[in-house]
C-alpha cells in the first residue's frame, strides 16, 4: 500500500500543474468521466455530499455545477497545496462560493457519523494507505441508505491491455514529466494504476467494508470504472 507521507509530498510537488497534466494525459476524457459521476450522484437525489480526496476541486466543482441549488458539498483532502489550488479556482466563480474545502485524512475523517447523503472519491482510493479502513470511514460518515460513488482506474478489456500498459510505462511519465517537471511522480501513479484491482475485486473490497448493492460500470475500454454502493 502507498506510504502516506510520500504520497502527500508527491502531490504537493505537482499541485500547480496537476490539472493541466490530467487533461493532457487523458486526452480530455476526464471531463466525461466526471460527468458520468455527476449524473449518477444527481440520480441518487443526494443533498449533502462529501467529495473525498478532492485534490484541486474539479469533481467538487462539477458536482456544484450539475446538482440542484442548495446542495451542500464539502471537499476534503490531506494535501494542503492541492486544497490551496481548489480555493484559488473557487475564487474565480461565484457559483462555487458555497463549497467548503477542508483538510482531512481519509483513514480518520474528522467528521461525525452519518452526516452525508453521498460520498464521492475520484482517482484517490488507490492512493490510500489502507483501502479497507478508508472505505469503512466513508461508510461511517454516510447516513443509513446513503450512497458511495468511487470513480477510479481499473483494469482494461483484455485486448486493450498491451496498448494501455505501454502507455502507462512509457508515454505517461514522459509527457507528465515535461508538463510538471516531475517524472517520478507519474512513474508512481502509472504503477499504482497498473497494480489496482479490477472491477470484480474492487467491488468485493467495497462489499467487505459493509456496503450493499455494489455495482461497477466500465468506462473507456474498462480503464476506468464507476463503482456505486449503498451504506
Amino acid at each position: 500500500m502507498p506510504d502516506p507521507k510520500a504520497v502527500n509530498t508527491m502531490f504537493a510537488r505537482i499541485a500547480g500543474r496537476y490539472d493541466l497534466a490530467n487533461h493532457l494525459l487523458s486526452g480530455g476524457v476526464d471531463f466525461w468521466w466526471r460527468q458520468k459521476l455527476v449524473r449518477a450522484v444527481h440520480d441518487s437525489h443526494s443533498r449533502v455530499i462529501l467529495d473525498l480526496a478532492t485534490g484541486s476541486g474539479d469533481v467538487a466543482f462539477a458536482l456544484a455545477d450539475g446538482l440542484p441549488p442548495g446542495t451542500r458539498i464539502t471537499g476534503m483532502d490531506f494535501c494542503q497545496p492541492m486544497l490551496d489550488q481548489a480555493v484559488l479556482k473557487q475564487a474565480h466563480n461565484p457559483r462555487w462560493a458555497p463549497l467548503a474545502f477542508k483538510p482531512g485524512d481519509g483513514l480518520a475523517l474528522p467528521l461525525p457519523d452519518h452526516g452525508f447523503d453521498a460520498v464521492t472519491i475520484s482517482f484517490g482510493l488507490r492512493n490510500m494507505a489502507d483501502r479497507h479502513k478508508s472505505l469503512t470511514e466513508m461508510r461511517r460518515v454516510l447516513r443509513p441508505g446513503g450512497r458511495l460513488f468511487v470513480l477510479e482506474f481499473s483494469q482494461p478489456y483484455f485486448w486493450f491491455r498491451p496498448f494501455y500498459y505501454a502507455y502507462l510505462k512509457f508515454i505517461l511519465p514522459t509527457v507528465a514529466g515535461l508538463v510538471t517537471g516531475d517524472r517520478s511522480a507519474y512513474e508512481y501513479l502509472g504503477g499504482s494504476i497498473e497494480q489496482f484491482p479490477d472491477r470484480a475485486a474492487m467491488s468485493a473490497e467495497i462489499s467487505r467494508a459493509g456496503f450493499t448493492s455494489v455495482r461497477a460500470t466500465p468506462l473507456t475500454f474498462g480503464i476506468v470504472a464507476l463503482h456505486e454502493a449503498t451504506a
